[in-house]
């Protein structure tokens, strides 16, 4: 494995981790920025596509809607593997997110196990997201308690 090949490989765990952590912080613009402006997001739920988006616009209004409905984020990385191409690469990644939102005067606690499947592009230099496919394999909600 040549330096440029781990080098890749770096920036790229740095672009996954970069949009869990401000997702988490809800910087919704920041995290456009890790997007190509015509970039596609995907999600599957339990095998059924339940939302397909397009363009950094779009995706913006809706993570910021999602967002506006959560209390917290609680988002941990796990393995990333990628195939970097020159200035193309795939990765999939898996990831466990906890989102808090109340309910009904009560913080309900969802816990989501995702796989993402990911293309990126290099452009002047710097990864970005082109598209990203969300497997959302488990999904439990149960009321939070203290």
């Amino acid at each position: 494995m040549t330096l440029d090949m781990l080098t890749a490989k770096n920036e790229l765990r740095d672009l996954i981790d970069a949009y869990a952590s401000l997702g988490d912080e809800k910087k919704i613009a920041d995290v456009m920025g890790l997007f190509t402006p015509d970039a596609t997001y995907t999600v599957y739920i339990n095998g059924t596509m339940v939302a397909s988006t397009s363009g950094t616009k779009t995706l913006e209004e809706e993570f910021s809607g999602h967002a506006a409905q959560v209390n917290a984020y609680f988002t941990l990385n796990g393995q990333h593997t990628v195939h970097v191409d020159s200035d193309t690469a795939t990765g999939v990644s898996f990831t466990q997110i906890k989102m808090i939102r109340p309910s009904e005067g009560a913080d309900i606690l969802t816990d989501y196990s995702v796989r993402y499947d990911d293309e990126y592009v290099r452009l002047n230099g710097r990864w970005l997201i082109k598209e990203r496919t969300g497997h959302f394999i488990i999904v439990e909600a149960r009321p939070l308690t203290n």
